[in-house]
């Protein structure tokens, strides 16, 4: 019996052209295998093996959307697979994005299975989740050995087919679909098996979990606004003219720091916007309109406030991960607190 034919998805990185500096190149079609794909090949065994290997970069995929889905595309088909798959991303935003999307794209277009690989919190994964089977990895590449054998067996099992089970027993991230079936013991009993292993501090896996969302404390009002020090942060990717940084457009890694001492207006010719969730033209025309350094440096001259901090920082907040959020904030607002700023005005799009 002749082998399954797989078309592996790969970033510029897992597939060992480059990090951040080599996101730009723009789709590639390699014969066999490449990278991870060793690792799945040897989950696949006999049945199934890669055939060819589909490579993009995160930036140039994510920039330039229509032309790298058309392309992905026209390469995956060129090659006639029984299977797709895609990642796995980890945490790993805009890649996380872009194989959601091809994996949604390819089920549409070419009716195979396809399965995809990503972290619970990574963007992609919420986005696409309900669309495509996602096996739920590690929030890193170390990961990749336990990850590569449940991608594996879940792709064998709709290609041939069988019957996909319950999001516990065959590992993917939950896509809202609720199957019937009969337990081997009554509810009760599995209850209080439960509470007695959570009154033991044992590890228990709940029948129904609960979302879990952060409650943050407000501070107390400022008791003088006349005197404070007021800082500006934004999730709406404005930055100096250029974004000298290269903040992504979406599922952002990194944010920018920017010195606004002495400017009282952001005008077209030295900001602009990298975000890539929303039309840009009027931000671009007058970038005061998603973070006010004009009302500020008025209601400053005019002492309804103490003063404006020379810094504004700034990501984009499109697709970008709630780890990689927190993490941007837990390190600059240690900076933000060491340059004496009373409060901070937060703006989005």
């Amino acid at each position: 019996m002749a082998k399954l034919k797989v078309v592996h998805y790969l970033n510029q990185f897992f597939a060992q052209i480059g990090g951040e500096e080599m996101a730009h190149i723009a789709p590639e079609l390699r014969q066999g295998v490449v990278g991870p794909g060793l690792a799945f090949n040897q989950a696949f065994g006999d049945e199934a093996e890669i055939v060819a290997t589909v490579i993009c970069g995160d930036s140039y995929f994510n920039e330039n959307l229509e032309d790298a889905k058309a392309k992905v595309l026209e390469m995956v088909k060129s090659q006639n697979p029984d299977i797709f798959v895609a990642g796995p991303a980890f945490n790993a935003g805009r890649y996380g994005v872009a194989c959601g999307t091809m994996a949604e794209l390819i089920k549409n277009e070419l009716n195979i299975p396809v399965v995809s690989g990503m972290y619970i919190e990574n963007p992609g994964a919420d986005m696409f989740k309900q669309a495509v089977y996602m096996i739920s990895t590690r929030d890193s590449a170390t990961g990749m050995r336990d990850a590569a054998p449940k991608m594996a067996a879940l792709a064998l099992k709709l290609a041939k087919g069988e019957k996909v089970g319950s999001s516990a027993e065959d590992f993917y991230i939950p896509n809202g679909t609720r199957v019937n079936f009969f337990e081997e013991e009554r509810g009760s009993k599995r209850a209080v098996n439960m509470l007695l292993k959570k009154l033991g501090g044992k590890p228990f896996v709940t029948e129904f979990p609960m979302p879990d969302f952060d409650r943050v404390e407000p501070n107390p009002a400022i008791k003088d606004i006349t005197k404070a020090k007021i800082a500006i942060v934004t999730s709406g990717g404005i930055v100096p003219k250029g974004n000298p940084d290269r903040i992504e457009s979406s599922s952002a890694q990194k944010y920018g720091k920017y010195d606004i001492e002495g400017l009282t207006d952001l005008t077209e010719a030295s900001h602009e916007t990298a975000h890539g969730g929303y039309d840009p033209v009027y931000a671009n025309q007058d970038s005061d309109r998603v973070i006010p350094v004009d009302v500020l440096r008025e209601f400053e001259s005019q002492g309804k406030i103490g003063s404006l901090h020379r810094y504004f920082y700034t990501t984009t907040g499109n697709g970008t991960s709630v780890a990689s959020s927190k993490a941007f904030a837990e390190e600059f607002s240690a900076e933000l607190r060491n340059d004496g700023v009373d409060a901070v005005i937060l703006t989005s799009t």
